[in-house]
């Protein structure tokens, strides 16, 4: 007997109950399992991160932790790729401004 799940009997899952994250000193919905850029995307939020360069707005891209412009400041570590890491309830994001280090002269 097997214990696998089909694709069939995933259709009627519901995640669990939500909870909140911050980005940039506001309230953003997640749900269970979701990733940070996928909440973000979900409330409407397409830009996360500024290029060092010019100051071009960024933010998932890929969505597969390839591209790297998904970076964003997550609980005060700059560079996460949000694409990759789960949303956990009170995580606190906030827009990268270049390379995520503006208190280091680089």
């Amino acid at each position: 007997m097997s214990t696998r799940r089909t694709p069939a009997e995933l259709v009627g899952a519901e995640p669990g109950p939500g909870h909140t994250i911050e980005f940039d000193g506001r309230p953003v919905a997640a749900l269970p399992g979701q990733t940070i850029a996928a909440a973000l995307w979900a409330d409407g939020v397409l830009a996360w991160r500024t290029t060092r360069v010019g100051g071009r707005p960024r933010g998932a891209f890929c969505g597969i932790g390839v591209c790297f412009d998904c970076l964003a400041t997550v609980n005060g570590e700059p560079n996460r790729r949000t694409c990759l890491l789960p949303a956990r309830p009170g995580d606190r994001v906030t827009t990268q401004e270049g390379h995520g280090r503006a208190d280091l002269a680089v």
